[in-house]
């Protein structure tokens, strides 16, 4: 008896301590699939891309997806210095924190071997820089750290924040509201090919002022 309550513990142990994403999973989206012109998109998975809903509204643009997600144009690509800035409304509460963001030096995009860094904020007020190579990511900024620039998602969930990353000479920059929150030296990162978005599981956003210019 003792044996079978041991086991039975046990397995309800590991039903508690799933991790949240398996409780949590992608959500389907009616309308998705379709994107601007000009625009392409790539989730982790590589499928379910009818699970990207990512339309033109107002002066920006407005994206409810269910898998992590980055998107991009082609016609945003940059070198030298230069400034990649979005601003991004969370519309709504993940059921947990889910990050959002910016992408820069992107290149193979498409394939296995796809590089990037980017550049995150979750609605708990915490911000990540990390690279992409291939499957492989690293953080650069340390683990989640939590920054006063950063406005926290209220009790509807809501909140605002425009981020920017400024790529110099030899230092690359990354803002919140105005404010750096992390800067490191320009070997430490990807910076030389396409800049876009990183939207993460299961949100809600409207993206405004999105753009890549010379500095």
């Amino acid at each position: 008896m003792r044996t079978a309550t041991c086991i039975t513990a046990m397995l309800l142990l590991g039903v508690a301590t799933l991790p949240a994403q398996e409780k949590d999973p992608d959500r389907g989206v009616a309308g998705g699939g379709d994107l601007p012109a000009g625009w392409s998109l790539r989730t982790d998975k590589g499928t379910h891309e009818d699970q990207v809903k990512f339309v033109a509204m107002g002066q920006g643009y407005h994206i409810t997806l269910g898998p992590r997600t980055i998107l991009y144009r082609e016609a945003d690509t940059a070198s030298g210095s230069y400034t990649v800035t979005a601003s991004f409304t969370q519309t709504e509460g993940p059921r947990h924190a889910e990050a959002y963001g910016l992408i820069l030096g992107g290149s193979n995009l498409q394939d296995d071997d796809q590089r990037y860094s980017y550049f995150l904020i979750r609605g708990n007020g915490q911000f990540l820089v990390k690279n992409r190579d291939g499957s492989n990511t690293s953080p650069v900024s340390g683990p989640w750290t939590t920054h006063a620039a950063i406005q926290p998602q209220d009790e509807t969930g809501k909140c605002s924040n425009t981020l920017s990353v400024e790529v110099g000479d030899s230092q690359v920059r990354f803002l919140v509201n105005g404010e750096e929150v992390y800067a490191g030296s320009i070997d430490q990162f990807q910076t030389e090919g396409i800049a876009g978005i990183r939207v993460n599981h299961n949100l809600d956003l409207h993206i405004g002022g999105f753009a890549v210019e010379p500095s």
